[in-house]
């Protein structure tokens, strides 16, 4: 939890443009759907860091809000959240759950400059660094650095035969890669 609360401070601090008023950044997350038992955490995370930058008064002063949209592990809706929340005029976003719909918002953030702090694991979402992936950043370890671990593990066990059943989607590629 201090990281995220570290995270958020950061973003509050980067940006000059926020010279007054509430700072909005928008947080998507799978609260339902498939992907719910990792967004229902995440969505409580944001609620107990605005409780606690509420009470310590704020970054710098200000008063920090996040604008917590599900997008029901859909990457369509993920995708239709960030637009809504670029129009609505956060100064950053924080999402999504899933590789799938998180790899789907980089084109809307990169379009409008606003930087985005991925919740999914896959390293697709940051490399390589282009034009649009300049603005997106992400938080957990990739899958290739959780492979490398599970794979030393095996050896070390004297594992000698393996199986990989994997999902269809952007995440699954990258752990079959």
């Amino acid at each position: 939890m201090k990281r995220w609360f570290l995270v958020a401070l950061a973003l509050a601090l980067a940006v000059p443009a926020w010279a007054q008023g509430v700072i909005r950044i928008g947080v998507v997350v799978s609260a339902t759907g498939p992907a719910a038992s990792l967004g229902i955490p995440e969505r409580n995370t944001f609620l107990m860091i605005q409780d606690l930058v509420d009470r310590a008064g704020g970054v710098a002063g200000r008063r920090v809000q996040f604008v917590i949209l599900d997008d029901a592990s859909d990457t369509t809706q993920a995708v239709r959240n960030t637009r809504r929340l670029v129009e609505e005029g956060v100064v950053a976003i924080v999402g999504t759950t899933t590789t799938p719909a998180s790899l789907g918002m980089i084109p809307v953030v990169a379009e409008a400059r606003v930087p985005k702090i991925s919740l999914a694991a896959s390293k697709d979402i940051i490399h390589p660094v282009d034009a649009q992936r300049f603005w997106v950043f992400k938080t957990p370890q990739t899958e290739e650095l959780m492979a490398q671990a599970i794979v030393a593990d095996m050896v070390a066990r004297g594992v000698r035969t393996v199986a990989y059943i994997g999902f269809n989607d952007a995440y699954g590629e990258g752990w079959a890669r």
